[in-house]
């Protein structure tokens, strides 16, 4: 069932790789509710990826753009906002990468070169595109922009290596980048903050199949779907949610503010 949530919006959807990820499905959830969009990703990821099927599928043009290059971000908008007829009204940045998880460098030993790689594609990418936007008044007031992140950007988790240092600053960014722009155009920035979630990107973490069921037994009610958090990021690309900013918005059946749940308790027993 759909509402009409975003009818008349237009919009830039970053990061959609293959049918699991979670950029595909807000993808999909923004089509069915009236958005118009483009898609866009580094060109090396358009590659390895589906997207020309969710661009005929949702009736999108891809624009590939590395997200690290100014020139390339503006050149994003200015095509984006051709082709769409107007001003941009919600940005989704799903983009992250670590050369040093790719690699199995453990997080005690970073290679430095790969770790500046992964702060700027997770996190100031994000900077970056907010920039060019302010810089161009490309967001219609009241736009939302909107990023994909993670709690371990909040609480140490060993196995997420310097994703997490990226993500909390992308986490900052948000906050500091959602009071100037909020400030100067009435535009919107928030953080989602998922559950582990089955994606290409989630898999190529060690550990992830265990602790995706670790994750599912603390949550009250269970990890969310990529499709459930699409579902949620519709929302905050609305006019319902047009006085939320600068917040990163769990979105994880309840795991952040869970301790420990019975059914944990119940497996520490039996392994005794």
């Amino acid at each position: 069932m759909t509402h009409n949530l975003l009818k008349g919006k237009r919009g830039i959807i970053t990061g959609a790789l293959d049918a699991n990820s979670i950029a595909w499905k807000v993808a999909q959830k923004a089509h069915a509710e009236g958005a118009t969009f483009t898609l866009s990703n580094a060109p090396i990821a358009l590659r390895m990826g589906e997207i020309k099927k969710l661009g005929d599928e949702t009736g999108s043009q891809i624009i590939p753009a590395d997200a690290t290059n100014m020139e390339e971000i503006t050149a994003l908008y200015q095509q984006s906002m051709e082709v769409l007829g107007g001003k941009i009204d919600f940005v989704l940045h799903s983009i992250g990468m670590s050369p040093n998880i790719r690699k199995n460098i453990p997080y005690d030993a970073l290679n430095y070169d790969f770790y500046v790689k992964s702060l700027d594609v997770s996190a100031m990418s994000l900077h970056k595109m907010l920039a060019v936007a302010k810089k161009m008044d490309a967001i219609n007031e009241g736009g939302s922009v909107l990023a994909l992140s993670y709690i371990a950007a909040q609480r140490t988790y060993p196995f997420y290596s310097d994703m997490a240092d990226a993500k909390a600053m992308l986490e900052s960014i948000v906050r500091s980048f959602g009071y100037h722009y909020g400030k100067a155009k009435k535009v919107r920035v928030n953080s989602v903050s998922q559950s582990p979630t089955k994606t290409t990107a989630g898999a190529g973490i060690k550990g992830f199949e265990e602790f995706y069921g670790y994750a599912d037994s603390i949550s009250p009610l269970g990890n969310a779907s990529a499709e459930d958090c699409a579902n949620y990021c519709i929302t905050l690309f609305s006019d319902l949610t047009k006085m939320v900013t600068m917040q990163n918005l769990y979105h994880d059946g309840g795991y952040s503010t869970t301790g420990v749940s019975m059914e944990v308790m119940e497996g520490f027993k039996q392994n005794k």
